[in-house]
């Protein structure tokens, strides 16, 4: 692709075109939508990666019974306790006199009356003489003093109680959130429509299989973005790639029913860049146009009319089409996007301490793929923007604002695709 080039004035003087600083154009698309999707409801495995649309919580006690913690025996009363039956899970048992004991399975409802639970190894019965009371026999404790009340019971309501807050809303549904959805005994959960988007895939030069050649070079940005925005919570309508043709791409935003159209390449003033005035005669809003940030400064963020006459309105999110470039341009101005959508929080980085300095553009914020070490994160070679070499190796992106940040500073550090 093209790259950027600044609009000429009447007299032939190249004039600067007006960026956004980096945080805020993350800010700017951050607000972009006028509301998050609505809420829809779905059955849990459905909803793994989607944010919860209201709060969980708990719709019993958890455990909603006396459990036992361990293998062993459920007692009543201060020992030697006479030995009546066992407990398995998933059985009610009956209640427990004191000074008597029954044997327990880990997890198994405690009896009624029973005060603590003598560990396996901790205990040992002593049978009847007789045969024919060799059933009963007495349990004792082999280590003094145990058990002591409540030892090795997991009481009701350890966890939580009927109607406890469990998780906000805006927590995004993860293996672990289902586990605990599934504990407090959701058979769904209400969680936040996936917005829509295409990728429209810019470019005369793209090959989709086979070796580059002369002029012409392999889609890097289709397979690199089309899982990286699932799994930021889009519901992908597909992947279409565009002949650098004005009309085509015209045509192909104008009648896009997605709600978040992303584009690659065209966002800079090249002979074949034409997303601005395919904006343009699509009626579009312009929200950002350009970002102080390197690589990926000619990125754009536009608001569309919507697909049909009273729907919702669309945005569309224009990368650069360098690889590494577009990176910048997701994490700037896409993911941020996608995240209001979808009614998770949007939240900065983690943070890092540096052991060495990083240099930082004088006017712009840098992105850098980086590795991180005991003595913290270190940029790594191949940061290019058509490069994609070291964001391979990458661990985060390193977020170096203008001027760059000496040893010692913190630097926040993005995720990178996964």
């Amino acid at each position: 692709m093209s790259a950027a080039a600044p609009p000429l004035d009447t007299t032939g003087t190249a004039t600067p075109t007006p960026v956004a600083p980096w945080p805020r154009a993350r800010a700017i698309a951050g607000r972009a939508p006028h509301r998050p999707q609505p809420a829809e409801v779905c059955e849990p495995a459905a909803a793994l990666g989607r944010i919860l649309a209201e709060p969980l919580a708990a719709l019993t006690d958890l455990p909603a019974f006396d459990t036992s913690a361990m293998d062993g025996w459920a007692v009543a009363g201060p020992g030697p306790w006479r030995l009546a039956g066992r407990v398995l899970a998933g059985r009610t048992p009956p209640p427990l006199a004191d000074g008597w004991a029954t044997g327990i399975a880990t997890g198994a409802q405690l009896p009624p009356g029973a005060d603590a639970v003598l560990r396996r190894e901790h205990g040992r019965v002593e049978h009847a003489e007789r045969p024919q009371e060799r059933r009963a026999g007495m349990l004792h404790a082999t280590v003094p003093g145990a058990p002591v009340p409540g030892q090795d019971v997991r009481p009701r309501a350890q966890e939580c109680r009927r109607g406890e807050e469990l998780l906000p809303a805006g927590t995004r549904v993860s293996a672990p959130v289902l586990g605990l959805a599934a504990a407090c005994g959701y058979d769904s959960l209400t969680v936040r429509r996936r917005p829509t988007v295409e990728l429209l895939v810019l470019g005369d030069e793209l090959l989709e299989s086979g070796l580059p050649g002369p002029g012409r070079v392999r889609d890097a940005l289709g397979p690199l973005l089309t899982p990286w925005l699932a799994a930021a919570g889009a519901e992908l309508l597909g992947r279409r790639a565009v002949r650098d043709d004005f009309a085509l791409l015209r045509d192909a935003v104008r009648h896009s029913t997605a709600e978040v159209v992303v584009t690659t390449g065209g966002t800079a003033a090249g002979p074949v860049d034409f997303l601005h005035a395919a904006l343009t005669e699509s009626g579009a809003r312009l929200l950002v146009d350009g970002v102080a940030v390197r690589p990926g400064h000619p990125m754009l963020l536009a608001e569309l009319p919507p697909a049909v006459p009273g729907g919702p309105v669309r945005h569309l999110v224009g990368l650069p089409g360098n690889p590494l470039a577009a990176v910048a341009g997701t994490v700037t101005l896409a993911l941020p996007l996608l995240a209001a959508l979808t009614g998770a929080p949007v939240t900065s980085g983690r943070f890092a301490r540096l052991g060495a300095a990083l240099a930082g553009h004088p006017s712009d914020t840098r992105l850098l793929p980086v590795r991180l070490t005991a003595d913290g994160p270190v940029p790594l070679a191949f940061d290019g923007p058509a490069m994609l070499r070291g964001l391979a190796l990458a661990e985060a992106l390193a977020v170096v604002p203008p001027g760059g940040l000496a040893a010692g500073e913190r630097v926040e550090l993005l995720a990178v695709p996964g």
